[in-house]
């Protein structure tokens, strides 16, 4: 009886020269940028409202049942005609529900904290405030939908802007840059409170009395004369102001300059406390 032998199989042993070229540091890919990374981000964001699109719901219905419950709510009583209070109603309420739904920024940060997500983000070679700017940018998308949702609605019964398209652009777009500032204090609020909603709560709780104790319904002139001292300040009755200017074609320059100092200085203020609880935490 004979037995087979089996030969030693011989094992590969890579050169250095070929070890170098594989893994020699100029081939790896280059470390994307900080605008690439918060790109990447926020169409993540979009993404998600892709798979999940009733996620659009505020930024559409929301808006919609605004626009027709105030206007035929207050309409005739205030001006005596629907139309005609629509021409003064339509830019309020448009910076009242894309003001609104910016608290959704820190109640989807908190959700993708409460599951983990941000920690796998924190782990990534990327600069590190991509994963909160990026949500902020795919925000954007929501804000843009609300107020061009509204027009259109507006349009429809009888608003009609006499600044033209370049006026509704450019209110529409003073729009968007406040509310990508005022967002910043919505992603601190995400990272602090426990659930999300402890951030819903907190943000309604400071969200109605700005928007509503403003001259988004009504002229600042008939209140009393303490409440108008707390309208005067008030953010959301500068970026009416503004808005409305720009809409009616008068573009207000001192409006629409508080406006974007206002944003700069939220940006400057709250970022940099957001990241400093975002590294901390």
């Amino acid at each position: 009886m004979t037995t087979a032998t089996t030969e030693p199989t011989s094992t590969y042993t890579p050169s250095a020269e070929t070890l170098a070229a594989v893994l020699t540091r100029e081939q790896r890919p280059a470390r994307p940028g900080a605008l690439a990374a918060s790109l990447t981000f926020g169409w993540r964001a979009m993404l998600k409202i892709k798979h999940v699109p009733e996620q659009l719901f505020d930024v559409t219905a929301f808006p919609i049942i605004m626009t027709l419950m105030f206007t035929y709510l207050f309409g005739g009583a205030l001006a005596g005609s629907t139309k005609e209070y629509l021409q003064y109603l339509l830019p309020g309420i448009m910076v009242t529900s894309v003001v609104m739904i910016t608290m959704y920024t820190g109640v989807g940060l908190n959700t993708d904290i409460e599951k983990g997500v941000f920690d796998r983000f924190r782990t990534l070679p990327v600069w590190r405030p991509a994963a909160l700017v990026g949500m902020i940018f795919g925000d954007l998308l929501r804000y843009v939908l609300a107020a061009t949702t509204i027009m259109i609605v507006g349009l429809v019964l009888g608003f009609r802007p006499a600044g033209g398209f370049a006026g509704v652009v450019a209110g529409v777009g003073l729009l968007v840059v406040f509310s990508f500032a005022f967002s910043w204090i919505w992603t601190l609020f995400g990272l602090f409170l426990r659930s999300e909603k402890s951030v819903m709560g907190v943000s309604m709780l400071v969200l109605f009395p700005m928007t509503f104790l403003s001259n988004v319904f009504v002229d600042p002139g008939t209140m009393p004369g303490w409440l108008q001292a707390f309208v005067k300040v008030n953010p959301i009755t500068h970026l009416v102001a503004a808005v409305r200017s720009l809409m009616a074609g008068d573009w207000s320059s001192g409006e629409i300059l508080w406006v974007l100092v206002a944003s700069g200085v939220l940006v400057a203020i709250f970022g940099p406390l957001t990241m400093r609880l975002y590294n901390r935490k």
